[in-house]
């Protein structure tokens, strides 16, 4: 017998044709785990923090984990901005209260932000946040023009934003302070929608840690 294909929410599709989708997944869910969701409602104790793009076909459902499994932050680009109150806040959270041991940062092949970053069309307030990209691109200029084909050099650039990201976080000082009490890894790595793959960046030693430091206070200077 021929699988049936996967869902697809259509234009004809309502909200009750979610909330019908939902009873049946948790049903299913609970015939397998019958213990899941009572011990969710219990409180969570995630082991992993994932960072990631807002994009709809780049989500944390590609770890095929369960409920409960993966604190989230998404947002455009999957960026780090040390003046961005809610990621800070979802990292003092995740380190600090639930302890995770692993943090993850997904960026993913075709990525809008990083596309509209190799461009000079303005797109309003989105330039703002972007902006964090369009300073990578600077430092490696010479790398991205050397690549010709538009596709590779989006590739490319979303791989150096994933480490810039990772190099963000091992400057903040939630970060810097729970490395130096217990085992807390850090991973950079990039999720290709055209295959459902998840590949492993290799992020190089932070060329600008000196310019940062830890004050007696307990505060990153730079």
């Amino acid at each position: 017998m021929a699988q049936k294909p996967l869902f697809r929410f259509g234009a004809t599709d309502s909200l009750a044709t979610l909330l019908e989708r939902n009873e049946k997944w948790a049903n299913r869910v609970s015939s397998v785990r019958p213990s899941l969701f009572p011990t969710n409602a219990q409180g969570q104790a995630p082991k992993i923090l994932w960072i990631g793009c807002s994009d709809s076909r780049a989500g944390e459902g590609c770890l095929d984990l369960l409920p409960g499994e993966v604190f989230v932050h998404r947002n455009i680009a999957n960026l780090l901005p040390d003046s961005d109150f809610s990621s800070l806040s979802v990292i003092q959270f995740a380190v600090q209260v639930l302890k995770v041991r692993h943090i993850i940062v997904c960026g993913h092949y075709d990525c809008g932000g990083v596309w509209s970053s190799l461009t000079s069309k303005k797109l309003g307030i989105i330039d703002h946040w972007l902006r964090p990209i369009r300073d990578t691109k600077v430092r490696h200029k010479a790398m991205l023009d050397a690549i010709e084909d538009p596709k590779d050099k989006c590739a490319r650039l979303v791989e150096l934003n994933v480490c810039a990201q990772v190099n963000n976080l091992k400057r903040n000082t939630v970060i810097i302070e729970a490395q130096g009490e217990r085992d807390l890894q850090i991973h950079g790595v990039v999720y290709d929608p055209g295959s459902g793959l998840l590949k492993e960046i290799m992020v190089p030693e932070d060329e600008y840690a000196e310019d940062y430091f830890v004050s007696d206070a307990g505060e990153l200077v730079h």
